[in-house]
């Protein structure tokens, strides 16, 4: 079943923040392992971080480049997996599990499938797997989180789609939200959905008003001043995340 989908108002102000920060604000409002749960366990590699980051809801596919049976199988394999992903409302992220991981045989990601997405409402995608054709998906602008790169495509073909799916060491469902930049990628639980922006949004302030301006600033202070100035910046930061979310943060 699809996730509670987000106003576009809300979607475009998460987009203005890069997932770290995005990061800061859902462990104050969630019920999850913010050590362990909901982001990649596993270094992932942004081809495009000039685009920033990408907001979106997950459409679902696995390949397994090194087996030819697959089409054989299915040789409307392509056909039926791009109307899957048509009739899903956008902005989509692509998750792909490759199969063959840790070896990468063949890209998922290329020139023509990052044409034919973009078309379909995608805005990138997350794929545990390879790229190639690096400089024209950068052309396009269809931002990849990848594994590394691969010269060719093998037997890339939609083994399975719309279903769940692992990644990087996280668990992805169709529908869920996703936030995803050059430092990795969030998996947002649906009940964390909305007050996300505004938790994102009250953790950037409150940080920039107290620990941040404590550390700046600090010409002409001794280091006892400046630990003093640091621990009262602390202490009223821990105050209002508590009367925020009766958490105390990060610090």
């Amino acid at each position: 079943m699809a996730e509670t989908r987000l106003p576009d108002a809300t979607l475009s102000g998460l987009k203005r923040w890069n997932t770290p920060a995005v990061y800061n604000g859902w462990e104050q409002v969630t019920g999850a392992d913010a050590a362990r749960e909901c982001f990649n366990l596993e270094p992932t590699r942004d081809f495009l971080p000039q685009l920033g980051p990408m907001v979106g809801y997950a459409v679902t596919v696995t390949c397994e480049a090194s087996n030819p049976e697959h089409p054989r199988r299915n040789p409307d394999g392509w056909n039926q997996y791009r109307r899957y992903v048509a009739s899903v409302p956008g902005p989509k992220i692509v998750v792909v599990q490759d199969l063959d991981k840790p070896v990468m045989v063949g890209a998922w990601w290329g020139e023509v499938n990052a044409s034919t997405h973009q078309a379909l409402g995608c805005v990138g995608s997350i794929c545990d797997g390879a790229i190639r054709d690096v400089d024209e998906v950068v052309e396009i602008g269809f931002k990849v989180l990848a594994r590394g790169t691969c010269v060719g495509h093998a037997h890339s073909w939609p083994v399975e789609w719309g279903g769940e799916v692992e990644v990087f060491g996280v668990t992805v469902r169709p529908g869920q939200l996703i936030h995803a930049d050059q430092h990795g990628f969030l998996v947002v639980p649906k009940q964390d959905q909305a007050r996300l922006l505004e938790a994102t949004e009250f953790m950037d302030a409150t940080e920039r008003r107290t620990v941040i301006a404590a550390a700046r600033n600090t010409a002409g202070k001794t280091s006892e001043e400046m630990l003093g100035r640091m621990d009262r910046a602390l202490d009223t930061f821990r105050s209002a995340v508590t009367e925020e979310f009766s958490r105390k943060g990060e610090w």
